[in-house]
């Protein structure tokens, strides 16, 4: 048996599990314009229905998550600066 590794292999996303542009912008706490820009530079996953525009709040997740910013340590900053003289 071959091992699953992602869910919407198996189960595909209902309609009703999706998210609309408003509801995703208030799940990642943005604006709607900014939503609207993410789809239109195709900077975020999406799905289309007919005209409407529908979000996977997995998808979503992974966004944010890719934004993630590791803090610098004191050490970090301190490498760079001895390159900059």
């Amino acid at each position: 048996m071959p091992k699953v590794t992602d869910i919407r292999t198996v189960a595909p996303v209902l309609p009703e599990e999706l998210l609309t542009i408003e509801e995703a912008a208030l799940r990642i706490k943005m604006s709607v314009r900014y939503v609207r820009r993410l789809v239109a530079e195709r900077r975020i996953p999406f799905y289309r229905l007919g005209r409407s525009v529908r979000f996977d709040p997995t998808d979503l997740a992974e966004f944010v998550t890719a934004g993630r910013v590791e803090p610098m340590t004191p050490e970090s900053v301190w490498r760079g600066l001895r390159g900059v003289a």
